[in-house]
């Protein structure tokens, strides 16, 4: 395949060809972009025994750009969009527990048949009777194709994919077809901070990179809401380093940072009002505390004033019994005509946190800043 990419099937073939068989690890990568994204808060204890208990063999193949593990997953349907090797697959599946499941789905064969090989390793690993994780192979943009059911999962998780994606639209459309209502899609991207011109999106190293798809990061909140989907909450961000001076080159003036985001499926007709929520300090490992996003806290049996989009969704979402929520008689009025978005810009809150990520690469290896 030359260098220039044309359509979608050009792109799919050129990441199937990038991530199946040209890198053998993360260290490959160019970028740092499979490392980490730094979030506000400590990844909590549950998270890192998950993951240390993954195959070593799985996480050597892991290309991910954060840590897109939100709390209360226990019991859960949860769907991986672009599974991989299944590192983060296998731990979610040790996070749901023996009664929640799993479902990785990826296009790359290779990678597919790879993630299989080790689901009754971590059956066994994790104490299950039985496994709680399948593996599908099939498209983002065509999950029912792929068997996956409209209105079946109660949370859509993706680490470092949407980017690598033609069509970011009808993936975030079929997140939201196949969530239940009160449903989340919690992933992890990267993201530019201008709009990437045509000529790197058809660069076929660009694109394996993540760099030629990268969404500029202003695009995705209107793009949630064109499918129905809330207002994106920021969790975490870091700044991206490229190693490469040819790709640094290209990329010119536009910088790229890691970020994960949160958005909801709200119901039809949610009632929209501000409200005064109380955390009641019953999410497993944030008996204290629950950071929810970057810009809201919410401290155990401490009342707290929220806009009418976090009432509806801490109503209407799983973590609808750890809060106590009075909602207001008065609908919410809007304060401006234009909302401002600037706390969901990731290189800003990268700035606020003082992070960017550096891992082994070709040309690189230190570890996380």
């Amino acid at each position: 395949m030359s260098d220039v990419m044309d359509t979608c099937d050009d792109v799919r073939e050129n990441v199937k060809k990038y991530y199946g068989s040209r890198l053998e690890s993360s260290c490959d990568l160019q970028t740092s972009a499979a490392s980490c994204s730094l979030s506000c808060c400590p990844v909590p204890r549950s998270v890192t025994d998950a993951l240390s208990m993954v195959h070593p063999e799985v996480t050597k193949r892991f290309f991910g750009c954060g840590l897109p593990f939100p709390a209360k997953l226990e019991g859960c349907r949860v769907l991986d969009l672009g599974s991989g090797s299944g590192r983060d697959s296998y731990a979610f599946s040790k996070l749901v527990g023996p009664s929640g499941h799993v479902t990785g789905i990826d296009m790359t064969e290779e990678l597919i048949t790879a993630s299989r090989q080790y689901i009754e390793y971590h059956q066994k690993t994790f104490g299950y009777q039985e496994p709680n994780v399948v593996f599908v192979q099939g498209y983002m943009e065509k999950l029912n194709d792929a068997g996956i059911q409209s209105d079946s999962m109660d949370v859509v998780l993706s680490n470092c994919v949407i980017c690598l994606c033609h069509d970011k639209r009808a993936v975030l459309q079929q997140a939201y077809n196949v969530l239940k209502e009160g449903g989340e899609l919690y992933f992890s991207d990267m993201y530019a901070s201008k709009v990437v011109p045509d000529h790197m999106k058809q660069d076929s190293v660009l694109w394996g990179e993540g760099m030629g798809g990268s969404l500029f990061w202003q695009d995705l909140i209107s793009l949630a809401h064109s499918v129905g989907f809330s207002t994106p909450h920021l969790i975490s961000a870091s700044h991206i380093v490229i190693f490469n001076s040819e790709l640094k080159a290209k990329a010119g003036d536009i910088s790229y940072a890691s970020g994960t985001y949160r958005l909801f499926k709200l119901p039809k007709s949610p009632v929209v009002s501000e409200a005064t929520v109380t955390y009641k300090g019953t999410v497993a490992d944030f008996p204290e505390q629950l950071d929810f996003d970057s810009s809201h806290c919410f401290k155990k049996d401490v009342a707290v004033e929220v806009k009418g989009e976090i009432a509806a969704i801490l109503q209407s979402s799983r973590f609808s019994t750890d809060f106590k929520i009075q909602m207001s008689d008065k609908p919410e009025l809007s304060s401006e005509s234009t909302p401002q978005y600037c706390h969901l810009n990731p290189f800003r809150l990268a700035d606020k946190l003082g992070s960017s990520v550096k891992q082994c690469s070709k040309t690189s290896k230190s570890g996380c800043n």
